[in-house]
């Protein structure tokens, strides 16, 4: 089968920082496994993180963890999915990736496809829902299935992918009111089209910025970017008992001056649970079926703004040095071998 993968890390600007990989093995899958003819796949600051700095072991390493599929055959054990059915899903960083015609994924990560959505509209959603999903319901604690009565949301960096899924969860599903950050005209519009209530500059002081809209403290924060650059002005706009979750990679973040408002902060990795086969790996099956279903009922869209065909490394490449810019806006994806 085809597919795309690198031998070595480094830099995009490589010329062989990716390369077209041909007749490569195809998987075989286990017991719980999928095995998913892939029709789109986008891209995500993992892909790029992975690329930068993992070595491949035992030959190239394919990455890609977002993808649209039909379901070629299945496990002995699978009892979520048949054959012929479309899904989506993020896929799990121990296995190989999705930037290849067939890929083989355990169906307790794995939802089907919005039927309103197409392979690319699809594909722009696993990995930043189930980020958002979690980060909103899990690590901060928002109730769920419950308008919450009042309280604020901050999201840094509501432009990206998992900025975009968050703020349209938060504005359909809580009672909280949204606040976005952006600083361009372009992500400005964009987070006021996902619903934020407020766009705040995050190139300015938030606590300002918070001031001037009539919210100088907040109950919750997504800190999706830049989170050590923010954290000393979070002991003043985190309010008393208030909640932080991170999603980036600080490289130290001292909570202790948090410790006077009682503020709790959480990580979020969509990926622990597949990293660490948890008992309750399942509950990303049941997170993207209910995500499927608000995408077909009209309360969640797509974020898809650009898609590029065919998935090979040139192409590839292209996408990962915009990702790695930091000026993207919403999902990239690709379609088509």
């Amino acid at each position: 089968m085809k597919a795309v993968g690198y031998l070595a890390p480094g830099s995009i600007e490589r010329e062989d920082a990716l390369l077209d990989l041909a007749d490569v093995p195809a998987p075989v899958p286990g017991p719980h496994d999928l095995l998913v003819r892939v029709q789109a796949v986008s891209v995500n600051p993992v892909d790029t993180k992975v690329r930068g700095s993992a070595e491949p072991k035992d030959g190239p390493r394919i990455l890609g963890w977002d993808a649209a599929g039909l379901v070629e055959a299945v496990g002995s054990q699978v009892t979520l999915f048949s054959p012929g059915d479309e899904v989506f899903y993020a896929g799990d960083l121990t296995r190989p990736g999705t930037n290849a015609e067939l890929h083989a994924v355990d169906e307790r990560l794995v939802g089907h496809k919005p039927r309103s959505l197409n392979w690319a509209e699809a594909a722009s959603l696993p990995l930043t829902s189930l980020t958002a999903w979690e980060l909103l319901f899990e690590r901060l604690g928002v109730p769920h299935g419950r308008k919450t009565a009042a309280g604020a949301l901050l999201v840094i960096n509501g432009a990206g992918g998992v900025g975009s899924v968050l703020i349209q969860l938060a504005r359909r599903l809580t009672g909280l009111t949204v606040i976005a950050t952006a600083s361009r005209p372009e992500t400005t519009a964009w987070v006021r089209r996902m619903g934020a209530h407020h766009v705040i500059d995050h190139h300015k002081p938030l606590d300002e910025e918070l001031a001037r809209i009539g919210h100088p403290e907040v109950q919750y924060v997504a800190g999706l970017t830049a989170s050590e650059r923010y954290l000393p002005l979070f002991p003043t706009i985190v309010a008393p008992f208030g909640h932080i979750a991170l999603i980036d990679d600080p490289k130290s973040f001292d909570i202790v001056p948090l410790k006077r408002k009682s503020i709790t902060v959480g990580w979020e990795l969509m990926y622990t649970r597949s990293l660490y086969g948890t008992p309750d790996m399942i509950e990303q099956h049941r997170i993207l079926e209910e995500v499927s279903q608000l995408v077909d009922a009209g309360l969640l869209a797509a974020t898809l703004t650009d898609t590029v065909t065919p998935i090979n490394a040139a192409n590839l490449k292209r996408v990962h040095g915009i990702v790695e810019s930091g000026k993207a806006v919403g999902k990239i994806v690709l379609t088509g071998f």
